[in-house]
């Protein structure tokens, strides 16, 4: 008998071609679940566009980066990836545990209406995105033969979140290869790891959601203006890199009361990637310290009050990034308290383990790449639970030479499906 429940969310920002199948699974096998979709009257009755569930997920976004940013180190999160993980993980909890879901997730609104608004996003990122950028959702569930996992719960993460369903035994070796194989096809080899070894005895659910995004700039860079400048980094060293121009080009221009930067959008008039970084100043906060003054409301208002202006020189560094850590002892400070605590979580809705379950682990790797076409990005979430403006001005020059930060945003909500650092 498991002793307590291990579960393994993964959400992928990805460069995997649209449909592209499964890999050959060698321990797990296709499990069937009746999918429960959601009603028509949870249709009607919640709004697929809340912005109460827009504006928590632009805080959560916020606070990730910043908890698991380390002074003077890029970092790169998936606010939607972890996002999405977290969704599906809520419909298995009830209670107190279920409120702080709702909280975080929606701020305060009912779970049923956090699972219209997110599955909303998902088509809106999958089905109505125009321009050439390629997106596509898939979303997994890999049930241990122990897991003792309900088939009611199964079903809500099938009908609302399209997963798939696996079973097999997630404490066998092959499991690595299985999940592995299933991350790296859906994330176009970009992570093509995400465990080494197997999961515990009493490992019961992995929960895995891969989003697969490919944007292309509006305006694209021309190759022939990409040259070296020198980058200063959070730690004084000068590195001399290339990077991309835009001369005499109307872009949104970025500007608060203590920082600057652009709006690049992408050719699919929806999503676009900002640069934003402490205007110089000796009256002004360093990087660190205006990055810990911010807040997701406040970063989503100026993405979406950028106005059109003249940018003598736009400058920004090529370059390719990746980041991982664990998000466990972040998640708790941010209102996920009762979901970490094996005294206090309620997940009876997942399982009916007697041990009941709580979470563990979050594991969040993420990578992106930044060219003259456009971004390419990938990100993936593991958790384990177990039992027991200001007007702009003519003429801008913005060379973003020092650290900035970053992010793929949704530019009607605000909402980023990444956020990172470069330093």
């Amino acid at each position: 008998m498991k002793h307590f429940l291990s579960l393994f969310l993964a959400a992928a920002l990805c460069l995997s071609l649209p449909g592209c199948s499964s890999p050959s699974l060698s321990t797990a096998q296709e499990l069937s679940a009746q999918p429960v979709k959601l009603t028509t009257q949870d249709i009607s009755q919640y709004d697929p566009d809340a912005p109460q569930v827009h504006a928590a997920l632009s805080a959560l976004g916020v606070e990730l980066l910043k908890n698991a940013h380390q002074e003077e180190e890029s970092t790169l999160v998936s606010p939607l990836s972890v996002s999405l993980s977290l969704a599906m993980a809520a419909n298995g909890s009830k209670g107190n545990t279920l409120e702080e879901f709702q909280q975080v997730l929606g701020g305060g609104l009912p779970l049923d209406s956090i699972n219209v608004a997110y599955s909303a996003l998902m088509a809106a990122y999958t089905e109505f995105l125009g321009g050439s950028t390629q997106s596509s959702i898939a979303n997994s569930l890999w049930v241990d033969l122990d897991g003792k996992i309900r088939e009611d719960f199964l079903g809500k993460c099938t009908g609302i979140y399209g997963a798939q369903a696996f079973q097999g035994d997630l404490s066998a070796p092959g499991i690595v290869g299985d999940l592995n194989g299933w991350v790296s096809k859906h994330t176009n080899e970009m992570i093509p790891k995400i465990i080494s070894e197997p999961f515990s005895d009493n490992t019961a659910l992995l929960l895995v959601n891969a989003l697969y995004l490919k944007n292309t700039w509006a305006l694209e860079f021309d190759p022939l203006n990409t040259y070296h400048r020198e980058f200063t980094h959070g730690d004084g060293t000068v590195e001399r890199m290339y990077f991309l121009n835009h001369f005499s080009r109307s872009l949104p221009y970025l500007s608060g009361e203590n920082c600057e930067g652009a709006l690049l959008p992408y050719d699919d008039g929806r999503l676009g990637f900002f640069v934003l970084m402490p205007k110089l100043s000796p009256d002004m906060p360093d990087f660190g310290e205006w990055l810990d003054s911010l807040e997701g409301e406040s970063l989503s208002q100026l993405i979406l009050s950028g106005e059109e202006a003249k940018f003598l020189c736009l400058s920004l560094p090529k370059f390719e990034q990746e980041w991982n850590g664990e998000l466990q002892d972040i998640l708790p400070d941010m209102g996920l308290e009762s979901a970490f605590d094996p005294d206090a979580a309620d997940f009876s809705l997942m399982g009916d383990s007697p041990y009941g379950y709580y979470l563990s682990r979050v594991i969040h790797a993420a990578k992106i790449e930044v060219n003259e076409k456009g971004t390419e990005a990938a990100a993936a979430t593991v958790a384990a639970a177990e039992s027991g403006s200001s007007a702009p001005v003519e003429g801008i020059t913005l060379i973003a030479d020092r650290s900035f930060l970053y992010g793929i945003v949704d530019l009607q909500t605000g909402i980023p499906l990444f956020l990172g650092t470069f330093e």
